[in-house]
């Protein structure tokens, strides 16, 4: 999709207005190139860098294993990010992937390797019930999917779930980090899911008024919660408990 300029940031834009490839109907091996495609993104642009930082923050390290669950988990990545943070800084970890998308399983379990014990779960997160209580809970470039009683829906399971945390890292709606998105994916030559759907996400995306206003019909204290920008094109919402 080229940029265009009739593009008004000034109002988020729903899902059901503006939809996404890879929101639709496709063959698995689009779905996995395409998901691919975005763990490429997240790694050039530093994506993982936010959930990173934010899972830095733990005021302590835990004997036990924590059990981190990322909702709409996708390829994967993320998760193997945590995995490897985990490693370094001697943190035991349960990491569970989640997505509604069944190719999302399959593909992740393709790309992860075996010895990270990673689990991936197809279903809805919100009827979600592992046998282990969850005391992080992850999601990245996911809410932007959502309508927003969806997205209201999602905050109110993650403050009475997350034990301990939860942070959402997403896209800032921005007509400069769209422009820019749309010449890296240029040049670069991602998959064609990625080029269409790039300018199409910051348009659904968010900004703090955005979050705001649904923090406050999710009934959550907006002093409760951090909302922090980083560059390039991110805009995270966080809670620790």
């Amino acid at each position: 999709m080229r940029f265009s300029a009739e593009f008004d940031f000034n109002r988020r834009v729903s899902p059901r207005e503006l939809p996404e490839l890879m929101d639709g109907d496709c063959s698995y091996e689009d779905f996995r190139d395409c998901l691919l495609s975005l763990e490429q993104v997240n790694r050039w642009l530093l994506g993982y860098r936010p959930t990173l930082a934010w899972l830095e923050r733990l005021p302590h390290r835990p004997r036990y294993p924590i059990h981190i669950v990322d909702v709409g988990s996708g390829g994967g990545g993320l998760l193997r990010q945590i995995a490897g943070w985990a490693r370094r800084w001697g943190i035991a970890v349960q990491l569970t992937g989640i997505d509604l998308n069944p190719y999302a399983a399959r593909a992740a379990a393709e790309s992860t390797p075996k010895e990270l014990g990673i689990t991936w779960v197809t279903g809805d997160a919100l009827a979600y019930r592992p046998e282990k209580p969850i005391d992080i809970v992850v999601s990245s470039l996911m809410a932007h999917h959502l309508e927003d009683e969806e997205i209201v829906a999602l905050l109110r399971w993650m403050e009475a779930t997350a034990q301990v945390s939860w942070f959402i890292n997403d896209l800032e709606r921005s007509e400069r980090s769209c422009r820019m998105f749309g010449w890296v994916a240029g040049v670069v030559g991602w998959h064609r899911f990625v080029r269409h759907d790039g300018p199409v996400s910051f348009r659904r995306a968010f900004r703090e008024e955005d979050w705001f206003r649904l923090l406050a019909t999710a009934e959550i204290p907006r002093e409760a919660v951090t909302v922090e920008h980083w560059r390039p094109g991110r805009l995270c919402v966080g809670r620790w408990k």
